[in-house]
């Protein structure tokens, strides 16, 4: 099982910029020294708590001082762009990256950022189908592109004013071939798009604020999808992201990690099922459909979401949480804010060094019996 990260990042409103962005950055780079796999980081245009506003900007600024870990947009919101934008912006950064970089996507969830842009009343996920269409294609395609695809809003050509010998008119392809890796965030249980993710070979990644109980659904339709195109479906392709605060002893995790009032996964979850409730997605929170949302309170999704405790402790709730929702190719360690900094990397570093070593020992065992 390798490990990832994403962070969103989620920050107070009464911190400076400044400092929780070189605190994130401060954060890919620990985890590229502690040898987790990829990094995600997610992007909004008008919430000042989730202050990163271009996830490729943002990325662009650690890649000098990472080594091996992947970088990942978590996720680069397509209907806020032109395709032929996200395509070439996509295609660049992986050649500076030399194939160190995944392309997450997603339709754009925030509404006061299409509010701002003008698109509040478009269907977001048909903008989102439509532009990774386009995207593909342009890499798939040369000069002079003519790209006209049915029921697709958009249109790609530069056949009227390319100059071929000049090199006018071409457009650059990925270092990666054919393509970057592609992943998709997953939020609600059995969510539909994971089939069509499946049949396009796109990778789920699922979210840390959803129930483990509805996590087997997400690998159970992209399965399905799989298997409408013809083709298998790989555990090594599904990333499972959780909340997690692995330190030295049990009391300390669940202080930082649970109860403490300032504790950072507090904030997470509060800003979350704040936010889910404002977007009438207090669903991906429920034990069952039909919950009523006042079941639905602070502690109870704090209970439900958050791993916490000294290492053996930890060791053990993940391998629970893999005998619940069954094999998967990358666990992803949902990143805080740092109230306690030395706590912070604590636990990034305990779960490197200690915990994913004593799993992988574990899921082998299992494997070889």
């Amino acid at each position: 099982m390798r490990l990832g990260f994403f962070t969103m990042p989620l920050h107070p409103r009464t911190r400076e910029p400044a400092v929780t962005l070189q605190e994130d950055r401060e954060a890919l780079i620990l985890a590229d020294r502690l040898g987790f796999y990829d990094a995600f980081v997610g992007e909004h245009l008008t919430d000042p708590e989730e202050n990163v506003t271009s996830s490729f900007i943002f990325l662009a600024s650690v890649l000098a001082e990472t080594k091996t870990i992947k970088l990942g947009t978590g996720t680069s919101n397509l209907s806020h762009s032109h395709p032929v934008l996200i395509a070439a912006h996509a295609a660049m950064f992986d050649h500076l990256a030399e194939g160190r970089f995944i392309l997450g996507v997603s339709p754009g969830a925030l509404t006061t950022d299409a509010e701002a842009l003008g698109i509040l009343d478009e269907d977001r996920n048909k903008m989102f189908a439509e532009a990774i269409d386009v995207i593909l294609a342009i890499w798939e395609r040369g000069p002079p592109y003519d790209i006209d695809l049915p029921d697709n809003r958009y249109k790609v050509s530069t056949a009227r004013t390319m100059t071929l010998d000049l090199g006018v008119g071409i457009m650059a392809k990925p270092y990666q071939k054919p393509r970057p890796e592609i992943v998709g965030t997953v939020v609600a249980p059995f969510s539909p798009g994971v089939v069509l993710m499946g049949k396009r070979d796109f990778h789920p990644l699922s979210a840390n604020f959803l129930l483990s109980k509805h996590l087997k659904s997400h690998w159970q339709n992209y399965c399905k999808g799989k298997a409408e195109a013809g083709a298998e479906a790989n555990v090594a392709d599904w990333r499972v992201a959780r909340a997690i605060c692995v330190l030295d002893d049990d009391k300390a995790a669940a202080r930082y990690g649970r109860y403490d009032e300032k504790s950072p996964y507090r904030f997470y979850y509060e800003q979350m099922r704040a936010k889910m409730e404002r977007g009438k997605r207090l669903y991906v929170f429920k034990s069952y459909k039909e919950q009523p949302d006042e079941e639905i309170t602070h502690d109870y999704v704090m209970d439900h979401c958050v791993i916490h405790g000294s290492v053996n402790k930890v060791v053990d709730q993940i391998l629970a949480l893999r005998e619940e929702v069954g094999d998967f190719g990358e666990l992803v360690y949902g990143g805080m804010d740092w109230v306690d900094p030395a706590l912070a990397k604590r636990s990034m570093q305990l779960l490197a060094e200690e915990v994913m070593p004593r799993v992988n020992a574990a899921i082998g065992k299992k494997s070889a019996a």
